[in-house]
């Protein structure tokens, strides 16, 4: 029995890129998933895209030659469903108000019932073996948490560069700097022993990745390219805006001495 795995998809004025994601997230070879979309009130298409989406997976068909009938000179197609539904959930939620980032990242993962999770940025896209890769060790119980190689792409769809991130080390992966999570998965109780993703940080990830490594929790890199992060170049806004970007970098140092600080004391084991 393949255990459940949640993605939660938070998005806020990515419509242009929402739909990909999300296939990207469907297609996944990973036979369990739940997928929680979570739209912060997005003033751009995103809405209509979500709603294509949901119609989309319910109705659209698509097919295949398959054979040759040659008494009748015809080539037989075969249809099928495009989006198949069995191992598949799709909640979408639309928070009344904007809540920013990291509240639409924690109401995503307070709706989700699976026993592993993550979230994917929308527009991301997910190599087709990224969950079964990241799962392995979970149930193998050889991991809590799992994180992989990524490429980094733009709008065209070109490979900028393949981002190798270290094995896991406290000191490699944060004590040098942040290099580890974007393509991740981990055990959902984490967050009921450790808490949610913190409202005060733009890095949420990072400050939310570091308390669980000092309270122990086991990581384990996979050396597999199993995830795409599409840069932000030429559309430097939300997080990534001057403003929020300055302030991004200023956490994550503070984040780093912490670490460093947690080493030098003894506190890692």
């Amino acid at each position: 029995m393949h255990k459940l795995v949640s993605m939660i998809v938070p998005t806020y004025n990515q419509g242009h890129y929402l739909g990909p994601c999300l296939d990207s997230i469907w297609f996944q070879d990973y036979p369990n998933l739940e997928i929680i979309v979570v739209n912060d009130c997005s003033t751009d298409n995103t809405h209509d895209v979500i709603e294509d989406f949901v119609a989309r997976v319910e109705t659209d068909e698509v097919s295949f030659a398959s054979s040759y009938n040659e008494e009748a000179d015809e080539i037989v197609r075969t249809r099928h469903p495009r989006y198949a539904k069995e191992g598949r959930t799709l909640t979408v939620l639309h928070n009344e108000q904007n809540m920013g980032s990291t509240r639409t990242y924690n109401r995503g993962f307070h709706a989700a019932t699976g026993e592993y999770c993550t979230y994917i940025a929308s527009d991301d896209v997910c190599h087709p073996q990224m969950i079964s890769e990241l799962v392995a060790p979970l149930d193998a119980d050889e991991a809590d948490f799992t994180y992989s190689d990524m490429f980094v792409f733009d709008d065209q769809g070109r490979i900028l560069r393949e981002f190798k991130v270290p094995d896991y080390s406290f000191e490699a992966c944060f004590t040098q700097w942040y290099l580890c999570g974007v393509s991740k998965l981990y055990r959902r109780k984490l967050h009921e022993i450790l808490g949610w993703y913190n409202n005060d940080f733009l890095g949420n990830d990072h400050e939310m990745y570091l308390r669980f490594a000092l309270d122990g929790v086991r990581f384990k890199h996979i050396a597999k390219t199993l995830y795409s992060v599409r840069t932000h170049d030429g559309r430097e806004e939300n997080v990534h805006s001057s403003s929020n970007w300055a302030k991004l970098l200023e956490e994550s140092k503070s984040l780093v001495k912490k670490a460093r600080a947690a080493q030098a004391n003894g506190d890692i084991s």
